[in-house]
């Protein structure tokens, strides 16, 4: 099987290539990535050189080169996580998220379309990543989003993965073109762009900088240990139902000021630092601009349809997660300055 993984040297990207890489060396890997700022090869600096695996620079949003990509390499299938996700970002420069988040998708699946069509669609399949941003804000209390929430975007970001989203599900009901759909919560893990909030409050802590806390802190997220999405993925990807979306959740809310408060706890500990000592460099800033409340996944489906669960708590993830940045400085220090870039150059430029 060949299959192009998008946005493969992203943070969850670079997870899932490294898993399909390894658990399946009969697989053809192909990685799509632009190479954006979020986007760092040297994130599979352990897997680059494996027979099975091989990196393609381009941008889905240039619908020429997608096309003749899926000519030239015949994929099997497609799992497509390639998307502009900041939702600060997307406030500042919306129509970058809809030409990557909406017009990348449809290029995708258009030229998937154009491909499989003429064979009959036969042992083909297309995996759209997505988010739980989409369903929009939940109040305190026990509701949790299901597969069957109905849509209320906020941002331009997760209005723009709303789009992407019925697009996939109208080339299934219009072209009958195989696809597969899962929505998950907030990642964390190793190889994350410090610009998303656990990783940022590591550097910021790690650098004695302040840590910025959006309003009061009181808003709540669902978090999923990265590895354990690409799991999910990897279930969704070969046990799911074609047509079908799958909910992943980590199972594991919580509030933001509470989180940063574990997160410098673990740091100090860590690091050696008296109890209590990053807690200090916490602050509040300005709320984010329709800064949705609360959002929880409901993963029941997922568990009881396909056996898949987290593996990991997230005082355990967290710790590892910790770890790993205490431990690849170096990485962090590269990323925040752009250096990572020049890995690109220095290894695939002839």
């Amino acid at each position: 099987m060949k299959i192009i993984i998008t946005g493969g040297a992203g943070f969850i990207g670079s997870h899932v290539v490294r898993l399909f890489v390894t658990k399946y060396p009969e697989y053809q890997i192909i990685n799509l990535d632009a190479l954006t700022y979020a986007g760092n090869l040297e994130n599979l600096r352990d897997i680059e050189n494996a027979p099975n695996y091989r990196f393609v620079k381009g941008d889905i949003a240039d619908q020429q080169f997608v096309d003749e990509l899926f000519a030239r390499e015949e994929p099997d299938a497609v799992i497509h996580l390639a998307a502009e996700s900041h939702v600060d970002r997307s406030i500042t420069d919306p129509l970058a998220f809809v030409k990557t988040n909406v017009l990348g998708t449809v290029h995708l699946l258009n030229a998937a379309k154009n491909l499989w069509k003429p064979l009959g669609f036969e042992g083909k399949t297309f995996y759209h990543v997505s988010t739980d941003e989409v369903y929009g804000s939940l109040e305190m209390g026990p509701d949790m989003f299901t597969e069957e929430t109905a849509y209320d975007p906020r941002s331009p970001y997760s209005a723009s993965k709303a789009s992407s989203d019925h697009f996939v599900r109208a080339w299934y009901h219009t072209y009958g073109l195989p696809i597969k759909l899962s929505n998950c919560s907030n990642n964390y893990g190793p190889n994350h762009f410090p610009e998303k909030l656990i990783p940022l409050a590591i550097h910021r802590i790690r650098t004695r900088q302040p840590v910025p806390v959006y309003g009061k802190g009181e808003n709540v997220r669902d978090w999923l240990f990265v590895k354990d999405h690409a799991t999910a993925i990897d279930a969704v990807f070969h046990k799911g139902k074609v047509g079908d979306t799958y909910n992943i959740g980590g199972v594991n809310e919580w509030q933001n000021l509470a989180l940063i408060h574990l997160l410098c706890d673990v740091v100090d500990e860590k690091t050696g630092q008296m109890p209590g000592t990053s807690r200090q460099l916490i602050t509040f800033v300005k709320d984010r601009a329709g800064h949705d409340l609360r959002y929880a996944i409901d993963s029941s489906k997922i568990m009881n349809e396909l056996g898949w669960k987290p593996s990991v708590t997230f005082e355990q993830g967290l710790a590892q997660t910790v770890d790993w940045y205490l431990a690849n400085a170096e990485w962090l220090e590269r990323v925040t300055t752009g250096a990572y870039q020049d890995y690109y150059l220095q290894q695939y430029s002839n």
